[in-house]
This record gives structure tokens, sequence and C-alpha cells, in this order.
């Protein structure tokens, strides 16, 4: 396409993937350039791509990367500039998560989304960090038997949050089909004929383990596979269920879509999103709030399956 080619405002909807209204309130709000010719709106192909490029996630050089994420490449992979420079960032790993990027990115007075990969520890240190915008949490403390709230009143200190319930969840045990092992609970992880596999370290899912390891006084160090992480419950199923181990923890819904796969529930986990308090009552935050308690957002999760939504966007705690 020829640089100096004219686009109308559709055709500029067209090749971003965006509604019409999204464009005209991109033009609005002063960020794509445009120009009138008698009453109609036009955009130039070059100011298109100049958007384009601005709203892109850097690729990071390792070496450019500070110090202190270093440690940890969670951080190298999806480190970005400080989240006001980098565009609207979404932190946490659920697929509920990618639609809501696409249902912002198509609301009138939305924004284009970013997400990141990370795991709910790893998130909220980057939301104190100032890294993203938005973090969602599933993380459970043995010692008040409470979601979230001890781990954002420890992780964001002296910042007012606001913690947003998403959806309630299955999580347990993932084993071969038929339970060949006869796994039924934690206390399996004591046994030495058994072999795990692990998530990674900073995710709720291997919090949730580790807090019950500990108070079940089992070393981490007695089990066999326990330094052996993946990065996601499918993984961790596929694993299973080819026989390269024998238990591992991850989310009911996750485990369905994996053949040879049976899951044990153990408990109901809350999943929320985190706000910093002295953002809820901007732009892109309202809306977010809109969409998350919209018929259309609830109507297509309730169509995936999996989640119990009774409390989809009940803001439920602030800190």
């Amino acid at each position: 396409m020829d640089n100096n080619t004219a686009l109308t405002p559709q055709e500029v909807a067209d090749i971003l993937k965006i509604a019409k209204n999204t464009v005209y309130e991109l033009i609005k709000r002063g960020e794509l350039n445009s120009y009138r010719v008698g009453k109609k709106v036009r955009v130039d192909i070059t100011d298109v791509n100049e958007y384009k490029n601005r709203t892109k996630s850097m690729k990071i050089n390792p070496s450019a990367v500070p110090d202190n994420l270093n440690a940890n490449p969670a951080y190298v992979q999806f480190y970005k500039e400080p989240a006001q420079n980098s565009g609207f960032v979404i932190c946490g790993q659920d697929i509920m998560l990618d639609i809501l990027s696409r249902h912002l990115q198509m609301h009138p007075y939305g924004v284009p989304a970013l997400r990141s990969y990370v795991g709910s520890y790893n998130g909220l240190y980057e939301l104190y960090h100032g890294n993203v915008h938005m973090a969602t949490a599933h993380l459970w403390d043995g010692d008040t038997g409470q979601y979230n709230i001890p781990y954002v009143k420890r992780m964001l200190p002296g910042v007012p949050a606001v913690i947003i319930h998403l959806a309630s969840r299955f999580q347990g045990l993932y084993v071969a089909h038929g339970n060949p092992k006869g796994i039924t609970g934690w206390e399996d992880f004591r046994r030495k004929d058994l072999v795990m596999i692990n998530r990674e370290k900073g995710s709720g899912t291997r919090v949730l383990l580790d807090e019950h390891l500990r108070r079940l006084g089992i070393p981490a160090s007695s089990i066999s596979g326990y330094g052996r992480e993946s990065t996601s419950h499918l993984a961790i199923a596929s694993t299973i269920a080819r026989g390269g181990a024998d238990i591992g923890v991850g989310n009911e819904k996750s485990g369905q879509q994996v053949k040879g796969i049976d899951f044990i529930p153990l408990q109901t986990e809350r999943y929320e999103l985190v706000i910093k308090k002295e953002d809820i009552k901007k732009a892109p935050y309202i809306t977010v709030l809109e969409i998350l308690n919209s018929q259309e957002f609830r109507l297509e999760l309730e169509g995936i399956g999996g989640y119990d939504l009774s409390e989809l966007g009940k803001i439920i705690a602030e800190t």
C-alpha cells in the first residue's frame, strides 16, 4: 500500500482489527492523526503505521534489563517499559484475560491491551513497580485460609489497592486416567513411589502446593520431581497423561482439555483482579469494570464453562 494512501475510518478499523467507533475515539483522544476532506474524516496510512509501532510491545535485549529482573527469566520475557509508556498491560495467565483484552479493544471507550503471561506473585510485583496496569491473583494464604487479600497487603506496601472478583475455580490434582496410583489428596505428597511435576515459582498453583506442604510438614526436598517445573496447567496435565509424572497440581478446566487425565478436586480458589486505588476512576479502568459487569462478557465466559461467575465484577476488598 502506498505511503500516501488516505484511509476511511472503516478501512483503518479493518487494518487494526477494531471497531470503527474505536477509531473515532483514538482520533478524539489525539492518539491517531487525521484530517478532513469536506465532511469526511481521512487518515494517512503512514499515521496508522506510526500508531501501530508506537503501541507495540518492545523486544528486550536481556543485557538492557535491570539487574533485579535478570534473576528471573519470566521477567526478561515479559518485561516492558513502565506501564505509562507501553500501552495498557494486563498481567495474568487465564484465558478469560485474553477475552477481556479483546472486549477492551473493541469497546467504544476502550484501548488496545497488551498481555503479560506471568504468575500471580510476579504479577503483583510488576504492579507494585508500575510495569503493568492490572494484575490477577489466586494466591492462597495457609495461615488465614484467605485468597489474595493477605498477599496484596504484603506485596503492595503503602499502596491502596482494589480487589475485584473474576471467578471461582476448582483446584486439585491431575492423575493418570483411572488413578492407577490411588491418589486422594495433599497427604500423598509424602509417598516415595510418586513422581510429580511442578508449576513455576510465583504461580498461584505453586504457592497453593507450597502452603499445603508447609502446613503438613512435608519437606519439598523429599518429593521426587518437585524441582521440575512447567509454566502452564496444560503442560502439567499433558506430561502426566503421557506417563512423564504421576501427580501435579492444576485447575479442573485445563485438565478437561487433556485426554487421559483424571482430576481430583481439593479446594475452590478465587481468581481476582488487582488495581491500584488511585487508578480506579480513570477511563480505561472504568471501561474494564463496565465490561466485567456486562451481559456479553458473562455469556462468553459461561459458554466456555468451568467458572463460577456468581461474583464476577464485584469489588470484594480495598486495602
